[in-house]
């Protein structure tokens, strides 16, 4: 079957999207406003997109026609931002930290989440969130009233000790790590801790073969 995109309304082509592009990666970013007043919320339209420059990218959208997230507009104030991976572990708290709130809610207090200081930016980072991108803004793709692209430059990165193998040969333990992808639906999610190991294939074995 055939979907014609220029046909449909945006939240149908969300669902077609979000129903066979995964799982997807969760950014669960902290900013702050100019006044210091801090915002946690996750979103899964993210990845890494360049090691040098080093880049991730996060889509942004709003709660409805031309109302920016304060994550966004957070962004657009200040530049910094953190983006934390979220574990299995973390799963409650980063759901409760996607409910709606008002603007003056501090949504990391509600989920019961602490901060320690980053080193690079002013936006702290979620002290249970296993690793953690501080980043400046490099620019915003604005797509409509409510929907923008946010390109990040990853200053520094922090991962907890037990999940560091060898830290000269930057060697980190990823299945332990056990990061939740996103899925279909309202509430899918997926584990990542169930691999397939798939070396790739050197030109000449192939060569070899055939």
């Amino acid at each position: 079957m055939q979907f014609d995109f220029t046909t449909l309304a945006p939240q149908d082509r969300y669902k077609l999207l979000t129903s066979t592009v995964l799982p997807r990666p969760i950014a669960w970013v902290v900013s702050q406003d100019l006044k210091g007043v801090l915002n946690a919320a996750p979103f899964s339209f993210f990845n890494v997109f360049a090691q040098d420059p080093p880049v991730l990218i996060i889509g942004i959208g709003g709660r409805r026609p031309g109302d920016a997230k304060d994550t966004g507009n957070n962004i657009r104030e200040t530049g910094e931002f953190v983006v934390n991976m979220v574990a299995e572990s973390n799963a409650e708290a980063m759901n409760i930290t996607a409910i709606d709130f008002p603007p003056e809610v501090d949504e990391l207090a509600e989920a019961g989440l602490t901060t320690v200081p980053s080193l690079k930016v002013k936006v702290p980072r979620i002290a249970e969130s296993p690793v953690a991108f501080e980043c400046e803004r490099m620019m915003i793709i604005e797509l409509a009233s409510d929907r923008a692209l946010v390109v990040g430059k990853v200053l520094a990165m922090h991962v907890h000790d037990e999940f560091v193998l060898n830290p000269e040969r930057l060697y980190i333990d990823t299945p332990k790590l056990r990061l939740l992808g996103r899925m279909h639906g309202g509430g899918g999610y997926v584990r990542t801790s169930d691999l397939i190991d798939m070396p790739r294939i050197k030109v000449q074995d192939w060569e070899r073969k055939t």
